[in-house]
C-alpha cells in the first residue's frame, strides 16, 4: 500500500506539472482553434528566466520562501511578456488565412525558440538553484512526501483556483468566454479581441513558466530542448481531458502523470520496460482520438457546412 502512495504522490507530482501547461494549450484552442505547439517552449523559458533571476538577485546562494515567490512571479512575468510579443508578431498576422497557415506558423516558432536556446543558453544542461530547503516528511511506511511536491501541489492549485476565478468572476474573463464562443459577435459587442487574445496568451504563457520553475524545483536539471517532450505530453493531457475545456486539462494532466508513473513503478510486473514511460501518453491520445475523440470532458459540436 505504501508503494501505491507512494507512486500515486509522485505521479500527481508530474501530473501538477502538465496540468499547467495543458492549461495554456486548451485556452488558446478555445480563442483562436489553435494548437500553440510553441507552448512547450515557453514552458523552457520560464524555467531558464527562474534561473537567471535566481541568480542575478541571489536567492541561489540564500534559499527563502520570499526568493522563491520573487523566482516564480518573475519568471511568468518574463514569459507573458514572450507569450504575447510571440501572438503580436507570428500569429496574428496570419490569423487572416487558413488554419495550415497558422499551424505552420506555430511549429516554425516552436523551432525558433529551441534553437534560440541552445544558441543562448548552451546545449549542456545547467543546475537550477535550490530555492528552498528540501526535506522529506514520512506519511506511513516508506511513503513519503517532500517539500518540493507539497511545494508543486500548492502552488499549482492555488493558479489553477486563481485561473477559474479570473475566467468566471471577473469582466476580462466574462470577455475571454465571448471571444472563444464566437469571435466575430463579441467584435459587435465592442469588445477589443485583440487586446483579449493577447491577455490569453500571456495568461498561458505564465502558467507554463510556473511549471518550468516547479519542476526545475523537482528536478533541477533544465535546457533548451527540455519543453519537447513535456509540451507534448501536456497537449494530451489537454486532448484527453477534452480541448478548449479547463477542467479536462486539469483532470488529463493529472491522469497523464500517474499512468505514465505508474508504468514505470509496476511495468515490469506485467513486462513493460519503465523506458516506455514516454509512450503511455501518445498511446492514450491514439486511444483517445479513437474512442473520444472530444476528450472526458469535451463535448462533440457538429459544424454545418
Amino acid at each position: 500500500m505504501d508503494t501505491f502512495v507512494q507512486q500515486l504522490i509522485n505521479g500527481l507530482t508530474i501530473g501538477s506539472i502538465y496540468a499547467l501547461i495543458a492549461l495554456g494549450y486548451t485556452m488558446v484552442y478555445g480563442i483562436l482553434r489553435l494548437i500553440n505547439f510553441a507552448h512547450g517552449d515557453i514552458y523552457m523559458v520560464g524555467a531558464f528566466a527562474g534561473f537567471f533571476i535566481a541568480h542575478g538577485l541571489g536567492f541561489a546562494a540564500e534559499p527563502s520562501l520570499v526568493g522563491f515567490a520573487i523566482t516564480l512571479l518573475g519568471s511568468m512575468l518574463v514569459a507573458a511578456l514572450i507569450g504575447m510579443a510571440i501572438e503580436r508578431f507570428a500569429y496574428r498576422p496570419v490569423r487572416k488565412y487558413a488554419r495550415m497557415t497558422t499551424l505552420i506558423t506555430a511549429i516554425g516558432v516552436s523551432l525558433l525558440l529551441e534553437n534560440l536556446g541552445v544558441v543562448i543558453f548552451g546545449g549542456a544542461p545547467r543546475s537550477f538553484p535550490q530555492l528552498l530547503q528540501n526535506q522529506n516528511y514520512t506519511l506511513f511506511g516508506n511513503a513519503a512526501i517532500s517539500k518540493s511536491q507539497i511545494l508543486i501541489f500548492s502552488v499549482s492549485i492555488a493558479l489553477m483556483l486563481l485561473l477559474q476565478w479570473i475566467i468566471y468572476r471577473t469582466k476580462v474573463g466574462t470577455a475571454m468566454r465571448a471571444v472563444s464562443f464566437n469571435l466575430n459577435s463579441a467584435k459587435l459587442m465592442g469588445i477589443n479581441t485583440n487586446l483579449i487574445i493577447a491577455f490569453t496568451f500571456a495568461l498561458g504563457s505564465a502558467l507554463a513558466a510556473a511549471g518550468g520553475v516547479l519542476t526545475a524545483q523537482y528536478n533541477p536539471q533544465i535546457y533548451p530542448l527540455m519543453g519537447i517532450i513535456t509540451g507534448l505530453k501536456a497537449f494530451v493531457a489537454a486532448v484527453l481531458g477534452g480541448i478548449g475545456n479547463i477542467p479536462g486539462a486539469v483532470l488529463g494532466g493529472l491522469l497523464i502523470g500517474a499512468a505514465e508513473t505508474f508504468v514505470v513503478g509496476y511495468g515490469q510486473s506485467v513486462g513493460i520496460p519503465s523506458t516506455y514511460r514516454d509512450a503511455v501518453a501518445f498511446s492514450i491520445l491514439i486511444l483517445v482520438l479513437l474512442f473520444r475523440p472530444a476528450g472526458l470532458l469535451g463535448s462533440t459540436v457538429q459544424e454545418k457546412v
